[in-house]
């Protein structure tokens, strides 16, 4: 049985992030809200709830392994999986504002991580590879700037001349029913999706980190994929982009740092080798943009982000 809610906790959580994304995205359309600025917050943020739910369930029950694991495999899936899988159907276009601020940001958020998980603050002089709690209030600290930041992004941004007129069959309990039913089964799924892991785990002798860097980064990059490659598809590329760094950014300063203000969150050794990967795919992001004439994310780059994304995964498996 906990096999078949396993598999049933992924439907929900990806069906509960559509749903989400969905409520969300409408509400946020009626207030005049760009693209870019909604692919950064409100569907990135969306479309990582999976994330944050797996994480907050794995932090209550002490499973630190799989709570890392998923961030970090999550923003590697992100880059390499489903923005290698995304250019690989069409070239994405990206904004030297994005260049220039959000990927940088994401950039910098790994970075601060890294830092962060190997000094130790405020533990009375104590040196031990974790994330304490006072180190998830200094991370929350940094992604309330990016909020800050976006904020002021939606007061600049001009893409969008007027505020689209709210449509008349737009009822807003149903969007209101779809925020609530989409929070509802992020909920159950992620419950049943982290105790399928620790269990599955258990019985194939694999580590909870390795299991929350493949099984469970993918199951929760899910909504991510799908979101970005259906936005590719409509020639909306700032969503999907936007979309992917946002997810990044939040993954980083905002799941982490509420895990790890739940309780402190041991980071493994190994761990830091899969934070040079997050940061290698970040660095590797950005010197493909500016190698770049036009500023794309060509269909080349695309193909050679899956092909590292496949020796990631070979990595994984050869050390276990």
């Amino acid at each position: 049985m906990i096999y078949v809610l396993f598999v049933i906790g992924f439907v929900l959580l990806i069906q509960g992030a559509k749903w989400l994304v969905g409520g969300s995205s409408l509400v946020a359309r009626w207030f005049g809200i760009s693209e870019l600025v909604i692919g950064l917050t409100i569907v990135s943020m969306g479309t990582s709830m999976p994330e944050l739910t797996v994480n907050l369930l794995a932090s209550f029950k002490g499973s630190a392994d799989i709570a890392i694991g998923n961030v970090l495999g999550s923003n590697i899936a992100n880059v390499l999986l489903i923005l290698g899988a995304t250019a690989a159907i069409a070239s994405l276009p990206v904004r030297r504002s994005t260049l220039i601020n959000e990927i940088p940001f994401s950039l910098a958020a790994a970075l601060l991580i890294g830092f962060l998980a190997n000094v130790t603050i405020g533990a009375n002089g104590l040196s031990k590879l974790e994330i304490n709690r006072i180190e998830g209030v200094i991370v929350l600290f940094f992604f309330l700037l990016f909020i800050v930041y976006t904020y002021d992004l939606s007061k600049q941004d001009t893409s969008l001349e007027e505020a689209p007129v709210r449509d008349p069959s737009e009822k807003g309990w149903k969007a209101a029913l779809s925020i609530a039913g989409g929070a509802l089964a992020l909920f159950l799924g992620g419950k049943w999706v982290v105790e399928g892991a620790v269990h599955l785990a258990q019985m194939i002798g694999m580590s909870q980190a390795f299991i929350g860097l493949t099984v469970i980064a993918i199951g929760t990059s899910l909504p991510e994929l799908v979101t970005s490659v259906v936005a590719a598809r409509r020639q909306s590329a700032d969503i999907a982009i936007g979309n992917i760094v946002g997810s990044n950014i939040f993954n980083l300063l905002f799941i982490l740092g509420v895990s790890a203000s739940v309780r402190a969150l041991p980071f493994q050794d190994l761990s830091n080798i899969d934070l040079m990967v997050v940061i290698f795919a970040s660095t590797l992001l950005i010197v493909a943009l500016i190698t770049t004439r036009k500023m794309h994310i060509t269909r080349v780059h695309g193909f050679v982000f899956l092909t590292l994304y496949v020796a990631y995964l070979w990595y994984l498996v050869s050390r276990g």
